[in-house]
């Protein structure tokens, strides 16, 4: 691969950045901090992250991406802008972008995208669905005429595919991962408790106890916020069997996106991914007890991609090697030469 040639796994959540040379060389939240009053750019990635919930007036930290795609224009050209300058310091070179997006974006998201990696700098965009970057960097041979079913739960949203022979042959995504596990839990500790947390501790509180396995240990975690009733700060002690309900809820419909995929897959391919089992990627993925609810609601083995985080961003550097051969993947549209 060209040491030009750049991987941005775009998520709601974070930006990881893959450079073909050097691997994973970048990894921030993706929040840009501005300036409200004359539209400045403050900060953008973990620096603006840190001002989230805490800023002045003036200040909005804020997150230009909504369930994995554009929600403000501007801001995302900025930040890829930021990202592609961090990634490649002193290049006088433009580099190939690819850039990953969810499975069912539109045309004018896909467009969107297009455009702020090129203003930003880019010399030709490419775009890959998320899925088949997380199982080009989960190192599955797609090109195989064997059935692999992937899950893909970033922070906007959970993408399902079955791949096989370089291409798609079914495929859902829906907008519900890892940000609405968080906003469930803060809705349940408000319900609960008449306290109101921030997203950080929801997230927080998510990755210490969150579980999904009725038999698990019942850890407790504190929590921090404002009592609505008061308005004073409290702390709170928060077990995982009373998590478990709220998080439950999410996960179902998670379970029944990959179950309507399985449904709609020709049956040759059901015996394969029977035996190969359920790959999952993302952060969300890596929810306490997942795998062995989904294995045994779906009836077939479940398991964690080796580096779930990194695979998505890892696969879309990589795609550059399989442009020839991906039948599918590569949203046809996309390939902006500038």
């Amino acid at each position: 691969m060209a040491s030009m040639d750049i991987g941005i796994d775009l998520g709601t959540a974070t930006v990881l950045v893959y450079s073909g040379e050097q691997g994973i060389v970048l990894r921030e939240p993706s929040v840009v901090a501005v300036n409200s009053k004359t539209g400045a750019i403050l900060s953008v990635g973990e620096e603006a992250y840190a001002m989230l919930g805490k800023t002045p007036a003036k200040i909005t930290a804020i997150r230009p991406l909504e369930d994995g795609v554009i929600s403000d224009y501007k801001m995302t050209e900025e930040m890829i802008k930021y990202f592609l300058r961090k990634a490649c310091p002193g290049n006088m070179l433009k580099p190939r972008v690819a850039l990953c997006v969810p499975s069912l974006i539109t045309e004018v998201e896909a467009q969107a995208a297009v455009d702020a990696a090129v203003v930003a700098g880019a010399r030709s965009v490419y775009l890959i669905e998320e899925p088949v970057a997380a199982a080009i960097g989960a190192g599955i041979d797609i090109s195989l005429p064997k059935g692999n079913i992937i899950l893909d739960i970033g922070g906007g949203t959970s993408d399902i595919a079955v791949l096989s022979l370089n291409g798609i042959v079914c495929k859902n995504s829906i907008k519900l991962a890892g940000d609405k596990f968080n906003q469930a839990i803060v809705r349940y500790i408000r319900s609960q408790y008449n306290i109101l947390i921030g997203e950080k501790m929801a997230e927080a509180l998510k990755i210490a106890i969150a579980s999904v396995d009725e038999e698990a240990e019942n850890l407790t975690y504190p929590i921090k916020g404002r009592h609505l009733a008061t308005g004073l700060p409290v702390r709170q002690e928060v077990s995982r069997a009373e998590l478990y309900p709220c998080i439950l809820d999410c996960v179902v419909e998670i379970r029944d996106a990959i179950h309507s995929v399985v449904e709609k897959t020709p049956p040759e391919l059901v015996g394969d991914i029977y035996e190969n089992g359920l790959v999952m990627t993302g952060g969300g993925a890596m929810l306490h007890g997942l795998d062995g609810y989904l294995s045994k609601y779906l009836k077939m083995p479940v398991r964690l991609a080796e580096n779930p985080v990194e695979c998505v961003a890892i696969g879309t550097g990589k795609a550059f090697q399989y442009i020839d051969r991906l039948y599918d993947g590569f949203i046809a549209s996309s390939v902006h030469k500038h």
